[in-house]
């Protein structure tokens, strides 16, 4: 069980990635692109970013936006360890986000009054972030794993849950998943590919981010 204090945190730092709707999930190899990325997302309207821990630059690229942007609501995507959620922290992550639910992390975020949301894809692993108090979770791979079918049908039983799918979203689908009420946001790389970015692309990324972010007006008001 969360105490109040940690329940309120959670809960301003969930609503903040409902209200972008949208949260751009980006791979980022070099530092030195991840303040002109940011601007370009501050720009296109999604002042949000799910920076991946899959790359050696992404904790500094982490520290560099957070020290230039700090209103930006940047992350940290595919932490698998208690050791790199300190480190995202530490860089000035404002949210955990891990491809799957590993019981270690998620503990360990709850007792540190981290926001985390762990990724699943069946019931048994809902109901395990139900165990410990979560309330949203990543559905990921989201299209692979049966997309909003699959989230509404898993959701009927378990109607105080959330969710936010990642993988496979695009500027297509995404107007289905957000017009959904179980959905709180989308994770989506079609606005920061990166290949645009390793092109320093960021008039396009802005361009991109700008059409997603009308998409989640369109739909959301």
């Amino acid at each position: 069980m969360l105490h109040n204090k940690k329940e309120a945190y959670m809960n301003d730092t969930l609503k903040q990635i409902g209200a972008t709707g949208i949260v751009p999930v980006v791979v980022l190899n070099k530092v030195a692109d991840a303040q002109p990325l940011a601007e370009a997302l501050i720009k296109g309207g999604l002042p949000c970013a799910e920076v991946t821990f899959r790359t050696d630059a992404a904790e500094e690229s982490i520290r560099a936006i957070s020290k230039k942007f700090p209103d930006m609501f940047v992350g940290a995507g595919t932490v698998l360890t208690t050791e790199q959620v300190d480190r995202a922290i530490g860089a000035g992550a404002k949210f955990i986000v891990s491809p799957g639910l590993n019981p270690k992390v998620v503990e360990y975020c709850i007792k540190k009054g981290y926001t985390i949301t762990p990724g699943i894809m069946t019931p048994t692993e809902l109901e395990a972030a139900l165990g410990f108090g979560l309330d949203v979770v990543k559905f990921f791979p989201a299209e692979n794993a049966g997309g909003l079918k699959m989230i509404k049908a898993m959701s009927a039983p378990y109607t105080m849950m959330k969710f936010m799918p990642t993988g496979g979203i695009n500027a297509t689908n995404v107007r289905d998943y957000l017009a959904c009420d179980k959905i709180l946001a989308c994770g989506g790389s079609w606005m920061v590919k990166g290949d645009l970015i390793n092109a320093g692309a960021f008039d396009e990324i802005e361009r991109l981010t700008r059409e997603a972010a009308g998409i989640v007006k369109e739909i959301r008001g």
